[in-house]
């Protein structure tokens, strides 16, 4: 085989570009394999000024189709400074980090504006809540005061609204209109002949002194019509027909012992007439026909308020009525409980407990029986009216829906 003569050049020229070409492909397999481990992404929109200097190294002897035994070609690297724009690789991870992080920022400035807002509003609330007790207060107490103002002018108004009478007459007139005095009450219970009261009443009259010993009698209070006065002739009407003749003549005892001495049985339940009332009533020549009634006030429940301060009748200090839309009704007088005059005597510690009449006995008889100026009037304040209601011109309301009509 015949030797070749190679040109020493040329040989050279060829060895540096294989070393060149080795160098190239060396390049190529590590930024392959750092693409591998850390994928990256480029963005060719991104201007971003890197100063980048690129050599290349071209075989013009390959391109031209030169024989490379004839020419050598030397290429000088190409450098390109200052370049406008390049394909960089960025880490999207790292940007959506960075976004995440200012729309986080952005919610806590809300949420604490938002905060410092809500702050500000409990703060007004606050003060404004202050506020509306204060009035709430004040309205109370104006309230108040005029509630006592309105009493005033309504014990002012029964003191000066009823009649010019300045007479008293007594709650027992039975059937008499003007009964003035205990005298003629006397002789209106009198004439009810065979009556229990008309026995009691002739005892007293005729033998006081006796009467005031007999075991029979010794726990006996009176009698309704005897323990009460009112300040004028219509109200005393209107009481008496309201509670009416059998009430009126009505037993008060202290005691249920007394309830028991008034009338006696046998050992067959029926009534025994030699030891009661009765027998008694025989003696003076008064027969006792039929029932009567007797009220023990040991065995009523009494008024359990408070009574008007300084008030020497101690009248029971009752809540005035008040209409739906919390006004007082018009031409209300008061109750009749209150417009009963009682004894001294009757005041106080008349039941084995201590209590008087008013709270006991007037109390159970009328209850908060209301009293108008006019039968209109009591109309109008029928939302109010609970217990009964009576008025000067003769209107009477028995209890709630249960009216009375027609004259006396």
């Amino acid at each position: 085989m015949a030797n070749t003569i190679v040109d020493p050049n040329t040989a050279a020229a060829t060895a540096q570009h294989q070393r060149r070409q080795s160098l190239c492909r060396k390049k190529k397999a590590q930024t392959k394999l750092k693409t591998k481990a850390s994928p990256q992404f480029f963005l060719s929109l991104l201007p971003i000024k890197v100063p980048t200097t690129i050599e290349s190294h071209v075989d013009l002897h390959s391109i031209a189709g030169i024989d490379s035994q004839t020419h050598s070609l030397h290429t000088n690297p190409l450098s390109i400074q200052g370049a406008s724009s390049a394909l960089v690789p960025v880490d999207l991870n790292e940007g959506t980090v960075d976004a995440k992080e200012n729309v986080q920022n952005g919610e806590m400035l809300h949420i604490q504006s938002s905060f410092r807002h809500s702050q500000k509003l409990e703060d007004d609330l606050r003060m404004l809540g202050t506020k509306i007790k204060q009035h709430e207060n004040n309205l109370y107490h104006l309230n108040s005061e005029k509630s006592k103002l309105d009493d005033s002018i309504l014990h002012l108004q029964v003191t000066i609204g009823k009649s010019d009478s300045s007479s008293k007459a007594t709650i027992g007139d039975m059937d008499n209109p003007n009964p003035t005095n205990d005298e003629e009450v006397n002789k209106q219970i009198l004439q009810h002949e065979k009556s229990a009261a008309g026995i009691l009443c002739q005892l007293r009259i005729h033998h006081g002194a006796q009467a005031s010993h007999l075991t029979l009698t010794k726990d006996v209070v009176g009698i309704v019509a005897t323990l009460g006065k009112v300040e004028d002739d219509i109200l005393s009407r209107l009481f008496s027909e309201y509670l009416g003749v059998e009430t009126m003549l009505a037993i008060v005892c202290r005691t249920y012992e007394e309830v028991k001495a008034l009338e006696m049985y046998d050992k067959e339940g029926c009534i025994n007439k030699s030891f009661d009332l009765r027998r008694l009533g025989a003696s003076i020549g008064r027969a006792l026909d039929g029932r009567f009634l007797v009220i023990c006030l040991e065995y009523l429940r009494p008024y359990a308020g408070n009574y008007m301060l300084e008030d020497a009748q101690r009248k029971l200090d009752i809540l005035i009525p008040r209409l739906p839309n919390g006004e007082l009704p018009s031409g209300f007088l008061g109750y009749a409980v209150t417009m009963i005059n009682l004894d001294s005597s009757n005041l106080f510690c008349v039941t084995p407990s201590g209590y008087g009449l008013r709270e006991t006995l007037f109390y159970n008889l009328f209850s908060c029986l209301q009293v108008y100026k006019t039968r209109a009037k009591m109309i109008q304040a029928l939302p109010c009216i609970s217990e009964g209601a009576l008025s000067l011109d003769g209107g009477m309301v028995r209890s709630c829906g249960v009216f009375s009509l027609g004259n006396s």
